[in-house]
């Protein structure tokens, strides 16, 4: 088994869908608490434009073991920033996976 660690952190993820102010569509983008010995992994997702696109993938990488914390960096147009906070690392096919099945790709 073996892991890519794409050494990258977001800290000022959380920017939201509607413009990097309140979200007009009822939810928020609050970054994930990161504890100690928690595993952060940055990827980069295309196609998201707006808070459903951020809920769906959200919830389907929320669904993977060890997961907890997922937030989203919204870039309409361009690749979103998304941040998992994890027990342990993450497999790359099982986030990729994830991504897909919310209807997105990984960057």
């Amino acid at each position: 088994m073996s892991f890519i660690d794409l050494g990258l952190t977001d800290k000022n993820a959380g920017g939201g869908c509607c413009g990097g102010g309140a979200c007009m569509c009822g939810h928020g983008s609050a970054s994930p608490e990161v504890s100690v010995g928690a595993v952060t992994t940055t990827i980069g997702v295309a196609g998201m434009t707006c808070g459903h696109c951020e809920k769906a993938v959200t919830e389907e990488l929320s669904a993977l073991g060890g997961v907890t914390g997922v937030s989203v960096e919204l870039a309409p147009g361009e690749t979103s920033t998304v941040t998992i906070v994890s027990d342990e690392p993450l497999e790359t096919a099982a986030v990729r996976a994830a991504v897909e099945d919310a209807g997105y790709a990984m960057a």
